[in-house]
């Protein structure tokens, strides 16, 4: 007879809201408090290797958004902050440190005097091509705990399920 599974931090927190509010339904947090758990834990093990490059999470953000751009691999601040999903304040601070570290430049734009665009530089692009295979390397190892169909059938439900949340996204 197989052993029974011992009881993993959202089921006993779903076995002691069972106890306490037995009128409730609590089987949703099954689903979300693994999913929360899980977002969380991916979190830390993708900023392990933003950090080996001196990036946080939104560093390496905007620089990949620049990498992204195709060349001249610049953006305009507020279409950064609209591929990064932050507040133009935040992007603003995130802008100023990766140019004190050399990474980025501001300047004005040729279409419009007043506006500013950003973007990478030689040594920018050159960390973000470094880090981003490391990165890559990194989500395949935490994808490599799920075999190949596994993967497949949660990109599949995962992409039904925040098609069917998340609002329309306005393309430029």
């Amino acid at each position: 007879m197989d052993e029974p599974q011992p009881l993993d931090h959202v089921a006993r927190i779903q076995a002691e809201w069972a106890r306490e509010r037995p009128d409730l339904d609590v089987r949703p947090q099954g689903v979300i408090g693994r999913l929360h758990r899980l977002a969380a834990l991916l979190t830390e093990e993708l900023c392990l290797v933003y950090g080996r490059y001196g990036l946080g999470e939104g560093e390496f953000d905007v620089l990949a958004a620049l990498r992204r751009a195709g060349e001249p691999f610049e953006r305009a601040p507020g279409e950064l902050a609209a591929h990064t999903m932050v507040t133009t304040g935040a992007m603003t601070k995130r802008i100023d440190r990766l140019e004190r570290a050399g990474l980025v430049t501001r300047r004005r734009s040729d279409a419009d005097g007043r506006a500013r665009v950003v973007a990478l530089t030689a040594a920018g692009r050159e960390l973000i091509d470094r880090a981003f295979a490391d990165h890559m390397r990194n989500e395949r190892r935490l994808l490599g705990t799920l075999d190949p169909a596994e993967a497949a059938a949660l990109e599949t439900l995962l992409t039904t399920w925040l098609a069917r949340i998340e609002p329309p996204q306005v393309h430029h």
